[in-house]
């Protein structure tokens, strides 16, 4: 497989058999570093911007919950299962519209579903592409990309990923994505502090950005090693404990 990086998008009808295996076992390699089986064995629990969350992500179940005071005071707590969203406030169930309880699931779903990368990428609606390797800081690095179905993609399913691994040991350094919600944009991850609770490795990101269309989301990385990227935010998971 050549090293280089491909420039155009391919569908998953268009890869070679050697690029889906290639990005197959780079993406089972990464998540076996991370915490393979003792992902859908383990509850998950960490403080984020100031919110609890607990997670459970099992082979064909899941429970998410995330608890915090609003600015009146009041106790909020949301759950979110493969069965649906359920807000409560002060202990009472709220009447929600369908509109409002999309963005509360959705907004639930996506800060689980970074503090459990890379688990996850082997569902079903996940197409993975190799796309080559790179060179940050010194680090050989093998990058691959994520696409999703429409159907089981979930609601941002035309969402671009980029994963950067470590060669050697598989482990996740950077990942990027490009997103077309509320005007859209890409953003460039720098894991740190990456650490290991029980069996599950965690890391916290240094987040960067860059408007859409701006540079290609494969190409972050060279963007961001030549200082082009603007800091945003700092990503930062606290309290972790796996039970």
């Amino acid at each position: 497989i050549s090293c280089n990086s491909t420039s155009g998008k391919k569908s998953a009808e268009e890869e070679s058999p050697a690029e889906v295996n290639q990005a197959q076992v780079l993406i089972n390699d990464m998540i076996a570093y991370h915490g393979g089986e003792a992902y859908p064995q383990s509850q998950l629990s960490f403080t984020f911007r100031g919110r609890q969350y607990t997670a459970f992500k099992g082979e064909s179940n899941f429970l998410y919950t995330r608890e915090y005071l609003d600015k009146e005071e009041r106790a909020i707590s949301d759950k979110l299962t493969d069965e649906g969203f359920i807000r409560k406030v002060d202990g009472e169930e709220a009447a929600l519209s369908a509109k409002d309880s999309a963005r509360y699931a959705n907004s639930l779903n996506s800060v689980v579903y970074f503090a459990y990368l890379p688990y996850g990428l082997n569902d079903p609606a996940v197409n993975k592409e190799y796309i080559g390797q790179a060179i940050l800081n010194d680090q050989e690095l093998d990058k691959v990309k994520v696409t999703f179905q429409q159907e089981g993609g979930g609601k941002d399913f035309d969402d671009t990923y980029v994963y950067w691994l470590d060669a050697e040991t598989h482990q996740l350094m950077y990942l990027a994505y490009e997103f077309h919600v509320d005007d859209g944009g890409l953003r460039f991850r720098v894991a740190n502090n990456i650490r290991r609770v029980g069996e599950i490795m965690f890391a916290d990101y240094t987040n960067y950005k860059a408007e859409l269309g701006q540079f290609s989301v494969s190409e972050l990385d060279k963007a961001f090693e030549e200082g082009e990227l603007d800091s945003l935010s700092e990503i930062r998971l606290e309290n972790v404990e796996v039970n």
